[in-house]
């Protein structure tokens, strides 16, 4: 129990100052403005909750404390809601990535600051839904409810609080998976492939016409794709391994399931809110330059050095 809630509180005491950082960057530096970087501070705020968050109501859920069902399963659901969120503001930010290799001449009129709002809001109100769906009436209260009334109880039931025992495997894996997890990331992952071929196939081009500033734009947008393609293949090498866990436990309810592999999937989700901004910190320079100016001007009490926010190799519109 200790060594789960440290491992825990070592997550979020990463996680949440990371991802504050990043909603810092793309504040004080203009060159983190345009759509992509919005929707990175929307995944951002995701991560932030579940430091502040869902991990505390993890640490909480693991002590298994005797609650009504309705309180625990308010308990269960932030995390639904936060994942959701994740996974739509990464297919944002791959829709928006394609639409910049695919369209670049007409993509600030496509993608207006207006739109990209409007689409960050839409998100997080599907998330809501989707994450709120078992408040609505899709939870295991029936079966909880008979074993109550079988042991000679009355009123609400009172249990000891586990994510399995008021979540239902079916809304997880058939609704939650099979629908909201696993399908939006086959698309992204079939989004990025064509990104990459997009750019490719313009960078060949480019390179044969000796054209100087279309490759500059395009090389740019090789690296940027890299680094969120790699955000994603991390997303789903972290939410993976639970999800097939909650399918063996639909659809093989006998198999063991070792308690400690159980614990590492577990981690692996909540640790995933950490990773991002490592990402953005190594692998995209305009943010690893306002990461330092901020630690700087705030943290050190001295100026940054002197290094330009925006090299012209990474402008957004070269």
């Amino acid at each position: 129990m200790a060594a789960y809630i440290g491992i825990e509180v070592l997550i979020a005491l990463v996680s949440v100052p990371g991802n504050v950082l990043v909603i810092w960057a793309v504040k004080v530096n203009q060159a983190l403005r345009d759509a992509t970087f919005c929707f990175i501070v929307s995944l951002a705020v995701a991560d932030v909750a579940v430091g502040a968050l869902v991990i505390p109501l993890a640490i909480l859920i693991n002590i298994g404390p005797q609650t009504y069902f309705h309180t625990c399963l308010m308990v269960a659901c932030p995390v639904l809601i936060l994942t959701q969120s994740s996974i739509l503001a990464l297919l944002a930010i791959a829709v928006d990535r394609y639409l910049r290799v695919k369209i670049p001449l007409r993509y600030k009129t496509v993608v207006t600051p207006r739109r990209a709002a409007v689409a960050i809001a839409g998100c997080w109100i599907l998330s809501f839904v989707v994450g709120l769906t078992p408040m609505f009436g899709w939870n295991n209260l029936n079966a909880v409810e008979r074993a109550w009334v079988a042991n000679g109880s009355v009123g609400e039931p009172v249990i000891k609080c586990e994510f399995e025992k008021v979540i239902s495997m079916e809304y997880m894996v058939y609704f939650n998976f099979f629908v909201w997890v696993l399908p939006p990331l086959l698309l992204m992952v079939l989004i990025y492939l064509e990104v990459f071929y997009l750019i490719r196939k313009q960078l060949n081009k480019k390179v044969s016409a000796s054209s100087g500033d279309p490759q500059k734009y395009y090389g740019k947008e090789l690296k940027i794709a890299k680094s969120l393609a790699l955000i994603l293949f991390l997303f789903a090498l972290s939410w993976l391994p639970l999800h097939i866990f909650n399918c063996i436990t639909l659809f093989c309810p006998s198999c063991h399931k070792p308690t400690i592999l159980i614990y590492i999937a577990i981690f692996l989700t909540h640790g995933n809110s950490a990773m991002n901004p490592i990402v953005y910190a190594f692998r995209i320079q305009k943010f690893r330059v306002t990461f330092l100016k901020i630690w700087n001007n705030h943290f050190r009490c001295q100026p940054a050095p002197a290094v330009d926010e925006d090299p012209p190799e990474e402008r957004p519109d070269d």
